[in-house]
């Protein structure tokens, strides 16, 4: 809120320009500067201090609109800050906290926060024990996420990775989690499609949208993920669970790739940085399971009058989620960017090109996908079930093979063979409707046991969401159930109830 003149009478230090190379603009006279400072210039832009020379320090512009050489600037103290808070939700800012589309966000509403922030340490993090309930069976299932875990999505282009993080978002947010979707250096045509599907579905009113176009500054949109973090970390501070996409970390190293040549850094693999690794382990690393010590807050845009809930602080488990996306190219897995987001994430989900073109929705390949904690956080039963569809479409896989050179099959192979298909095209599942988790295991067993043919399964669902008794009848099913065969025997028995919403 404050001018040019108020910050330089306040430092007593007026730098100038001397020279600008697209966006790093280089100023003498700041001797004060130090890293991740932002300053200001007399006709308003701002930019941050990214390097110190000797006589004069390197600073990133954040603006549309160029400075000159000769103007003045002056510093101001402190590193860029966002304002965050639940006046926040519903809204759609960029990179520096201002407000794109919706509602103007209040000054003093909520809190400010600087947007680089130190990752908290192995004694404020906790094991991840809950289940993140993303709504697609396929992941549920078979690459099952734990809340707090970092799972990458990757694959080769528009094959649905992003919308399989939008469906992720959509179900977590009629759940009541607050998600953050962040859109880095993308398309105008792109964010506007993105920002409008979110706001049909209603579930934009949970959510906070960070976005930057390609016609945006290299500057803003190479802070577009860690503004997302640091509005994720001020609402897990208030002991809120936060879901965070990232769309997606190849943009984004992109664009740090032409920041830093501009810059004049030495480039090394693929003329990326040697810092690239740090700049991206230093955001995902900020996601976690944590333990936060708050005064609850009541769900926001849920109902009620929205007041304080009382009663002192509490400690309590409070999960950041984080799924960023990166793209290969032809199926290679083996580029930099790709490899180095692996290594810094518990896992990751593959979408691969070849069965996208087969026509599988969505296209994720699971023997090539991995999730190293989401197993901790399943039950006896979902580990059986996992186990047994991992077999089942091993075997599937195999008896196709055998079946290309054109061996006769006896009648085992031709069970597996109708298995695995009946279970491929369960998996194969509509866009924008989500599946629960309790729903998804009772019609897995329904369709294993042949008491289902997979057929009106729109029509179960939306009997299991709005009616409550279907719901109490799938979800009584398991309990005391530990073992998937005992499950089987249960909803065999039990087909004709549970199956009555398609009569």
């Amino acid at each position: 809120m404050k001018t040019f003149q108020n910050y330089l009478d306040e430092t007593h230090e007026e730098g100038e320009v001397q020279e600008i190379i697209h966006s790093i603009v280089y100023v003498s006279g700041l001797p004060g500067a130090t890293i991740s400072e932002v300053i200001v210039f007399e006709k308003g832009q701002i930019g941050q201090v990214m390097a110190l020379r000797r006589d004069h320090v390197e600073v990133l512009l954040m603006s549309r609109s160029s400075v000159e050489v000769g103007h003045k600037a002056a510093r101001t103290g402190f590193p860029l800050q966002i304002q965050v808070g639940l006046g926040s939700l519903g809204q759609v800012i960029n990179s520096l906290g201002v407000v794109i589309e919706g509602s103007t966000i209040e000054p003093g509403s909520g809190e400010m926060r600087p947007v680089d922030s130190s990752p908290l340490g192995i004694a404020e993090r906790q094991k991840i024990t809950r289940t993140l309930e993303t709504g697609v069976i396929m992941v549920d299932l078979m690459i099952p996420l734990g809340m707090g875990q970092r799972e990458l999505i990757l694959g080769d282009r528009k094959t649905g990775k992003s919308y399989l993080a939008r469906e992720i978002v959509m179900h977590q947010t009629s759940l009541g989690n607050i998600c953050i979707y962040s859109l880095i250096g993308k398309k105008k045509s792109e964010i506007k499609k993105t920002v409008e599907f979110f706001r049909k579905s209603g579930a934009i009113k949970n959510m906070i949208m960070v976005v930057t176009g390609s016609h945006d500054s290299v500057g803003e949109v190479y802070l577009t993920p860690y503004t997302a973090m640091a509005m994720a970390e001020s609402f897990r501070d208030q002991g809120r669970d936060v879901l965070v996409v990232l769309d997606d970390m190849t943009t984004h190293g992109k664009f740090y790739r032409e920041l830093s040549l501009l810059a004049r850094k030495f480039p090394g693999r693929d003329s990326y940085p040697g810092d690239i690794f740090h700049i991206h382990s230093k955001l995902v690393e900020r996601a976690g399971n944590f333990k936060v010590s708050t005064t609850p807050l009541p769900p926001p845009n849920l109902g009620g009058g929205g007041q304080q809930a009382g009663g002192g602080t509490v400690q309590r488990s409070v999960s950041i989620t984080c799924l960023p996306i990166a793209e290969v190219v032809g199926s290679d897995l083996t580029g930099y960017i790709q490899t180095n987001l692996m290594s810094m994430t518990d896992g990751h989900i593959l979408f691969d090109g070849g069965l996208y073109a087969a026509g599988r929705r969505p296209a994720i390949n699971s023997f090539l996908s991995v999730t190293r904690v989401g197993h901790q956080t399943q039950d006896k039963l979902r580990r059986d079930i996992n186990q047994k569809l991992f077999d089942l479409l091993n075997d599937y896989e195999r008896t196709q093979s055998f079946l290309r050179f054109g061996a006769e099959l006896g009648e085992n192979s031709r069970q597996i063979l109708s298995l695995g298909e009946k279970v491929i095209k369960f998996f194969d599942q509509p866009l924008h409707q989500a599946v629960p988790l309790n729903l998804a295991i009772v019609l897995l067993a329904l369709l294993w046991n042949g008491s289902w043919n997979g057929q009106s399964a729109d029509k179960i669902i939306t009997a299991y969401t709005t009616d409550q008794d279907t719901q109490t009848k799938y979800n009584n099913v398991l309990q005391n159930i530990t073992e998937f065969p005992q499950l089987i025997d249960v909803v065999r028995r039990d087909a004709e109830i549970l199956l009555a919403a398609i009569k």
